[in-house]
């Protein structure tokens, strides 16, 4: 009979990314019930409220749902508040699929935040859901190059969640229908 050895390295535990929310995904907001699921398991904290260190373009699109876009320091963009988590690897899959990073809504990108709490905090390296790249100046455009500091209530009015929406189209077909139509809002 062999002896079995212990392990004699401490298995590392994945560093969780710190992903910041600015839109649906926060407190009081329709896909909170996500984050708050991934808090019950261990897979996501609540680490407070951030903000953008840089100015960036938050904009609403169809069925007002809010986009970010990785447009840094556009004439017209915000500091955008939000709020930041930590977050597993199997919570960032599960984050990923609502996103739909793999059908080119969101794509998650590296942003500098720091602590929303009124004094000049360390900026820390985080990643955020931003509009997919193959539409963002379009809908930048769409919104009059206007953007948001904070999504919000009143931002929020009108929203539609997913299940409520037309299905006869992709989202991505609703995003080109909304960037492509002249009304704006």
């Amino acid at each position: 009979m062999g002896i079995e050895r212990e392990e004699s390295e401490p298995r590392a535990i994945p560093t969780p990314t710190l992903i910041f929310t600015y839109g649906t995904l926060k407190k009081g907001f329709s896909n909170h019930a996500l984050m708050q699921d991934l808090m019950k398991t261990g897979d996501a904290v609540f680490k407070g409220n951030y903000r953008t260190v840089e100015k960036y373009p938050l904009v609403c699109g169809p069925y007002r749902v809010p986009f970010l876009l990785n447009l840094p320091g556009a004439t017209g963009s915000k500091q955008v508040t939000g709020e930041l988590y930590a977050v597993t690897g199997k919570g960032l899959a599960r984050l990923d699929e609502l996103e739909g990073t793999s059908r080119f809504h969101y794509e998650r990108l590296p942003i500098t935040v720091t602590a929303d709490d009124g004094e000049e905090g360390k900026p820390c390296a985080a990643e955020a859901y931003y509009a997919h790249r193959s539409y963002a100046m379009e809908m930048w455009k769409r919104n009059g190059k206007r953007g948001y500091g904070v999504y919000g209530e009143k931002e929020a009015k009108g929203y539609i969640k997913r299940k409520d929406r037309p299905q006869n189209l992709s989202f991505l077909e609703q995003i080109h229908v909304f960037v492509t139509s002249i009304d704006a809002n």
